[in-house]
């Protein structure tokens, strides 16, 4: 696998994961425009890899958050020393925990099938213009809720969001962002969540799908340096990501997500439906 390759895809993966794009999507659509086959021709080391990246993101995202992980934490453990929730801490840490359970159930449940008939490329485009044209729908509602304002239901509907986008294509940014604004949410608190919840999923996911690499021989020989190139390029655009769309949602609205969204799903959707390609 040439290094080039493994950067551009950690890349993709590190901004994609936090912008409200969908980086299920763009990891399969990237190598289909370009036709690098390295991946797609070996399913197994496809996953081998996407793991890696997913873990790159993860290291990323923890950075940026290391702060707020290491308080939640502390809370989350005193509040199973006293076996009670009394302060808001606490309390955020359980949610966050419980908006997390959704996709991961699901997601067990549904790998397979989501690989084998939910990554074609022409849906992933479909999927690109819909969930962006939800996403402009839910961003011009009003909401004035910060952070205080997530309780168990917000956890449970952002939740459920966050599993639909185990379909390639939604954006799992994009999916809970819409759902919190939808809530009453403010752009900020929605994407400061949002990213929150990100981080028991993609640890839980990175340890499930990290263990069946290994057990299954882990990192083949001679793909090292492209895995350790395409982990630091995630890790670095992921804590990117997230600093800069933190920042932007601060003034601004999603709509440039929006039409890069629409866009680039009508590009995907012409291409696939052509020769061109």
């Amino acid at each position: 696998m040439p290094i080039l390759h493994a950067i551009v895809l950690g890349i993709v993966q590190g901004l994609t994961e936090f912008l409200p794009v969908s980086s299920s999507g763009h990891l399969i659509l990237v190598p289909w425009l370009f036709d690098w086959t390295e991946l797609t021709r070996n399913p197994d080391l496809n996953r081998t890899f996407d793991v890696a990246l997913h873990i790159g993101t993860f290291v990323g995202a923890v950075a940026y958050f290391r702060v707020d992980i290491a308080r939640f934490a502390g809370a989350a453990w005193r509040s199973l020393r006293t076996r009670s929730v009394s302060e808001p801490d606490e309390r955020m840490a359980w949610l966050l925990l419980l908006s997390s359970m959704p996709a991961g159930l699901i997601g067990v449940v549904l790998d397979s099938t989501v690989e084998e008939h939910l990554s074609s490329e022409w849906l992933i485009g479909v999927m690109l213009v819909v969930f962006g044209l939800v996403l402009y729908a839910a961003d011009h509602l009003p909401g004035d809720k910060g952070e205080e304002g997530f309780g168990t239901r917000q956890a449970l509907l952002m939740g459920l969001a966050q599993a639909c986008a185990l379909q390639p294509g939604v954006s799992r940014s994009g999916a809970t962002i819409s759902m919190g604004r939808r809530l009453g949410l403010t752009r900020d608190a929605a994407a400061r969540i949002s990213f929150l919840m990100a981080l028991p999923l993609i640890g839980g996911v990175g340890v499930y799908k990290g263990a069946k690499v290994f057990t299954g021989g882990g990192i083949p020989a001679g793909f090292g340096p492209a895995f350790a190139w395409g982990m630091a390029a995630s890790a670095v655009t992921g804590f990117v990501a997230v600093w800069a769309l933190l920042r932007l949602v601060r003034s601004r609205s999603f709509t440039p997500f929006v039409i890069y969204r629409v866009m680039a799903g009508l590009a995907v959707v012409g291409i696939a439906a052509s020769s061109f390609r």
